[in-house]
């Protein structure tokens, strides 16, 4: 693994952990060819094992980035790194949320492709020697994503992520819209220059600041592609971003509403996203209507419930309402029994 250089271009906000001594004043090595960029926000007790799974690849020219975005944790985030230090690149910097980490990772990064992972992923040893082998095949795309398996202690623990969120087809704009195609960020692999010109991460948004910008990647030329084959390992845990199905959504929809806006969308594409966007109001509705069942919300539920049918007409959604409505307390028991023991979407 390439070692990056000693003072980072950030200024006294960035620190460096990482040891430059064994260069005795000669030129910095070449550039490595992958740049891992590794957010960090309470993460402590998860990153050991994802620097591990890292430091595992098969493929070994690469560097590690690892930002410190204002963790609470920064006393024990640093001292479970001190062993890492010879193999990393460490910067600490106020609270900017996953967009800003990556950026600033991005902005300091030396490799030519760029590898997004969050400090409680993990990748398969062969992650990074696959993506890099399909890229350097397929000179044409510029960004390659793959399947995870999903652990932790959830009900959908063993199975596969393209299992919720699944990818058919070319990536496309359409398909990235309506989501037929989600890119799992913790497998990406990306050419350095189409994220430039795509313009980074968006750091407005707290949330699915990915799906932003593969759209906005697709819509300045970009081609996406994947491996349907496990390369990566996706921990799923309660507190988690990706666990809150409400404000993922509310996120999204304001992704669209941004979409909306861009001057180089065609007619149809406009008709497209307004439609998705009716779609994920409905959903977000759906979801609002559940939680409020679950907490026993029953004239909120209900109401909810009614908005999202009118849009998805789903005769199961039908049947709870009517079931809300003759019998309340039946139908919540019953709704919180089952949702007690079905597996969570993560796309959700």
């Amino acid at each position: 693994m390439r070692r990056g250089p000693g003072l980072c271009p950030l200024g006294p906000e960035c620190r460096t952990l990482f040891d430059v001594s064994s260069l005795d004043g000669q030129d910095s090595p070449p550039s490595p060819l992958v740049s891992v960029i590794i957010p960090a926000y309470r993460t402590a007790q998860y990153i050991g094992e994802t620097l591990d799974s890292v430091l595992a690849q098969t493929f070994t020219d690469y560097e590690i980035v690892v930002v410190n975005d204002g963790s609470p944790d920064t006393a024990e985030l640093e001292r479970v790194l001190a062993p890492y230090r010879a193999r990393i690149r460490y910067m600490a910097q106020e609270n900017r949320g996953l967009a800003g980490a990556r950026n600033a990772g991005i902005r300091i990064a030396l490799g030519k492709l760029f590898a997004f992972l969050d400090a409680d992923d993990l990748w398969e040893p062969d992650f990074l020697a696959s993506q890099v082998d399909f890229l350097r095949k397929h000179p044409e795309v510029d960004l390659v994503y793959a399947d995870a398996s999903i652990f932790g202690n959830v009900p959908e623990a063993g199975r596969r992520a393209m299992e919720f969120s699944p990818s058919a087809g070319e990536v496309s704009f359409e398909r990235l819209v309506t989501r037929a195609c989600t890119v799992l960020v913790l497998t990406v692999l990306v050419r350095r220059e189409a994220v430039i010109r795509a313009g980074l991460f968006d750091e407005s948004l707290r949330r699915v600041e990915d799906a932003d910008l593969w759209l906005r990647m697709v819509k300045a030329g970009s081609r996406l592609a994947y491996q349907k084959i496990v390369l990566g390992r996706y921990r799923r845990r309660h507190g988690s971003l990706s666990t809150d199905g409400v404000r993922m959504l509310e996120t999204y929809m304001h992704v669209l509403g941004k979409l909306r806006e861009m001057p180089n969308l065609t007619p149809a594409e406009k008709q497209l996203v307004t439609c998705q966007y009716q779609r994920e109001l409905a959903d977000l509705r759906l979801l609002r209507g559940k939680q409020a069942l679950a907490e026993g919300r029953i004239g909120e539920a209900l109401d909810n419930l009614r908005e999202a049918n009118a849009h998805l007409r789903r005769p199961k959604v039908a049947a709870v309402i009517l079931a809300l409505r003759l019998f309340p307390g039946l139908a919540r028991a019953v709704f919180r029994l089952r949702r007690r023991h079905a597996p969570i979407d993560p796309s959700a």
